[in-house]
């Protein structure tokens, strides 16, 4: 079997999903596994460095990333996690999630069985320690021979003191060629801030694209050789936003990596995330969906 080209590091999360009136739902879910298999969906081979543990959330997480061809790399089964990480999901009127989380993220220091195409990370898992050690000092060990790409995917409760999370976030923004943010993302991090002023400052420490998801306002993307690419939303019914974000960036890596230039892939990524928002939980679409809504 040919060794993925990505790999993506990161937490699963069972998402709880909790609306008045009705019993909950479980979805899977973890930014970082949610964009592995977003990657999957859309005919990436792509392996997982994740933690599992063996009880019900963690088996329900492991067959859902399994059933679209995400390869779980030694690790995942994580002796070490005495249970899977999960949050209760909030629901609003137009269906933006509030999350509580029950959550630890223990990786140990760890090597790739094979030599990585793209490495992505982010979320809790590239912030919150012990594991964020070893995150990181992975990507450390492969930057130059491997393409990187990061998203906060901000989770305010999670991230401590404000100044250290935001230089937390900046370190890993240097060890970037691509990084996707929302405008919540940028607003909790940058109060009062412009998202073009940030992103230009994050084109300062480094990367090559910075994108920033506006919701239904669509999204935008600079460059550091002073390009500026636009996407508009497209106008559907909401279920939930759940996902949404990651289905964005499994969309722009996987059009990028197959050769589309930044204002197609752009166009691309908006369009996954438009079709994740019209179904509950992180469902992104796979290649079949997103080429019709795109034809």
């Amino acid at each position: 079997m040919t060794s993925p080209h990505f790999v993506v590091i990161g937490e699963c999360v069972a998402d709880v999903v909790r609306t008045d009136g009705a019993p909950d739902v479980v979805h899977p879910g973890g930014s970082p596994a949610n964009v592995a298999y977003g990657l999957a969906r859309l005919g990436e081979p792509v392996a997982l460095l994740t933690q599992l543990a063996d009880d019900p959330y963690g088996r329900l997480i492991r067959e859902h990333l399994e059933s679209a061809g995400v390869t779980l790399l030694p690790g995942a089964d994580g002796a070490d996690a005495p249970r899977t990480p999960s949050a209760v999901v909030r629901l609003d009127e137009q269906g933006r999630a509030q999350y509580t989380f029950d959550i630890g993220w223990t990786l140990p220091p760890v090597e790739l069985p094979f030599p990585p195409g793209h490495l992505h990370l982010g979320s809790i898992a590239a912030v919150t320690g012990p594991g964020a050690a070893a995150v990181l000092a992975l990507v450390e060990r492969w930057r130059g021979r491997a393409g990187v790409s990061y998203d906060p995917n901000v989770r305010p409760a999670l991230m401590g003191e404000h100044g250290e999370a935001v230089r937390r976030v900046e370190r890993c923004v240097r060890l970037a060629d691509l990084v996707k943010a929302s405008d919540e993302d940028l607003a909790w991090l940058y109060p009062a801030e412009d998202p073009e002023e940030v992103a230009r400052h994050w084109l300062g420490l480094g990367p090559a694209t910075v994108a920033v998801t506006r919701g239904p306002a669509g999204a935008f993307a600079l460059t550091a050789d002073g390009r500026r690419v636009e996407a508009p939303a497209r106008t559907v019914e909401v279920a939930d936003t759940v996902g949404a974000g990651d289905a964005f960036t499994a969309a722009l890596l996987h059009a990028r990596h197959a050769g589309a230039s930044l204002d197609t892939a752009l166009a691309r990524a908006t369009a996954a995330a438009t079709l994740t928002v019209t179904r509950p939980g992180a469902n992104p679409p796979d290649a079949a969906e997103l080429a019709s809504v795109l034809g």
